[in-house]
């Protein structure tokens, strides 16, 4: 059974630090590419940051300069490297792994920036 469990989610100060990680279980995820996404009450869940089995990375303009991911594939981990956080960051975090027949999704960590 596959599973992806976030954490290193919680409460920080507007220019603080983050990093959330997500483990996936279950299979090997290594040729996959995985993702954080986000999602804030009354809005729609968007792309934060992709890498893709070869480490090929994209960013959301919002969070450019400031947000690192990378994976460790030995570990079928996923890491968010969150900076300078900004209030507009506070959101729910969802992992995801992309595959041909549908994505799996991990269960979400809460983010909260205060200003």
């Amino acid at each position: 059974q596959v599973q992806l469990v976030e954490s290193g989610g919680g409460l920080v100060q507007a220019g603080g630090s983050l990093r959330l990680s997500c483990v996936a279980s279950g299979r090997d995820f290594s040729a996959n590419a995985m993702g954080w996404y986000r999602q804030a009450p009354g809005k729609q869940r968007d792309l934060v940051a992709r890498i893709t089995s070869y480490g090929s990375t994209n960013y959301a303009d919002s969070v450019k300069g400031r947000f690192t991911i990378s994976r460790d594939n030995a570990k079928n981990t996923v890491y968010l490297q969150m900076n300078s956080l900004k209030p507009e960051d506070t959101a729910v975090y969802y992992c995801k792994v992309e595959r041909f027949s549908g994505p799996y999704w991990g269960q979400g960590t809460q983010v909260t920036v205060s200003s």
